[in-house]
């Protein structure tokens, strides 16, 4: 991590840049698999003309961060990017904008967006990095990479395996225990697994064992929680995500799962504002439809089915693959909004797609959804009444 330069004309914006380099180098440390050389060996090389080969040589780094802080008016724009210090190419580079009305919080805003955006970018490359005798770290960041494309039936089956084969290596490896839990639990609350309760019991266990292992690390404590959330214990869940957070609060999945369980609770005002905030971390993530589209059918039980209607759509066009669940909404909020012909186009899509009959009546679909009785009676109130509307029989 060198110190950002200073591309403005105003030299008293010096320390602002600074203080850049400085909260970045913090945010990167919380990315696990490597080290971060500290600031202060950092800014020895500030006026130093060095290549980027010679600086990985010297601190015995893989990769080296880069940019530059401008402003203009009230605003201000970062320049970061990440070069392979072994072959002096440039692998990642990206633009973050922001507002200088309060610079200490923007400081912070920008390094954890360039962070977080870096952490997904370094994961993919070493996961990709010939190995010829891959460890249990090697088998762990290509199941992180697996996952960070858009989650499937198929993603989820090949990413456990990958931890799987992680943990036949090193059985104590707490972070292949953390993601492996994580994922069998996730792919429970995604509804893509036929073996719910073995995926529950093992996930348990897992995180239980890494959680003793490693009790400040946020990785086990997400494990819990998904856990948690699978079991349909949302208020424990949501507990056990602030956890996460406390730890680590570049953590962005974190950020959405409290807002799924939110949902299922029942408290959909407190969940978007969740959902927004992953959003403006990481709106690049391939989880982003996903996101769309529970602040889609947040706004639907809150019977804004306007809204509802907007971000669903928003959700199809970034993930144009997605199952059966978001056309179900869809039918609904169009349905709502009097758009028959739509709604029942969605509704038959949403029954080609589904794997069971739960979209063949809304008796089935209701045996479907464990909820809270909150959660229950805002949807009887918006999402049925609308897929009642849409054309789907009682029994």
């Amino acid at each position: 991590m060198l110190p950002f330069a200073n591309l403005g004309a105003d030299p008293g914006q010096e320390h602002f840049v600074d203080a850049i380099t400085s909260d970045l180098t913090a945010e990167l440390s919380r990315i696990g698999h490597g080290f971060v050389i500290s600031r202060n060996t950092a800014f020895t090389y500030r006026s130093r003309s060095v290549d980027t080969k010679q600086i990985g040589r010297e601190l015995g780094v893989r990769y080296v961060v880069e940019g530059g802080v401008r402003g203009s008016g009230n605003k201000v724009r970062v320049d970061a990017q990440l070069v392979d210090s072994e072959t002096d190419a440039l692998v990642w580079a990206e633009q973050f904008d922001g507002e200088t009305a309060d610079l200490l919080a923007l400081e912070g805003d920008i390094a954890r967006r360039i962070a977080i955006a870096l952490g997904i970018e370094l994961v993919g490359r070493e996961a990709a990095r010939p190995t010829r005798y891959p460890d249990a770290v090697d088998y762990t960041l290509r199941g992180m990479a697996v996952m960070n494309a858009p989650k499937t039936r198929r993603t989820y089956a090949e990413a456990i395996s990958l931890f799987d084969r992680a943990l036949t290596l090193d059985p104590r490896a707490v972070e292949a225990q953390s993601y492996l839990a994580i994922f069998l639990a996730g792919r429970v609350t995604a509804d893509v697994t036929d073996t719910a309760a073995a995926d529950i019991a093992r996930a348990e266990a897992l995180a239980g064992q890494a959680v003793a292992a490693s009790p400040q690390s946020a990785a086990p404590h997400m494990a819990q929680a998904m856990v948690l959330r699978a079991q349909n214990r949302f208020n424990e869940a949501i507990r056990a995500y602030d956890a996460v957070l406390t730890l680590n609060r570049n953590f962005v999945p974190a950020y959405a799962n409290i807002a799924y369980a939110k949902l299922s609770a029942g408290s959909t005002e407190d969940a978007i504002p969740l959902l927004e905030e992953a959003i403006r971390l990481s709106p690049r993530n391939s989880d982003v439809g996903s996101w769309y589209e529970a602040i889609g059918r947040a706004h639907l039980m809150e019977t804004r089915a306007d809204q509802a209607v907007f971000w669903l759509e928003k959700a199809r066009g970034a993930n144009p693959g997605k199952g059966p669940g978001l056309h179900a909404s869809l039918a609904s909020a169009y349905a709502l909004e009097g758009e028959s012909e739509r709604a029942a186009a969605e509704l038959a899509e949403a029954r080609r797609l589904g794997s069971d009959d739960r979209y063949s009546s809304i008796s089935r679909l209701r045996a479907a959804f464990t909820r809270e009785p909150k959660a229950q009676a805002l949807l009887e109130a918006t999402y049925f009444a609308g897929l009642r509307k849409a054309g789907m029989p009682e029994e």
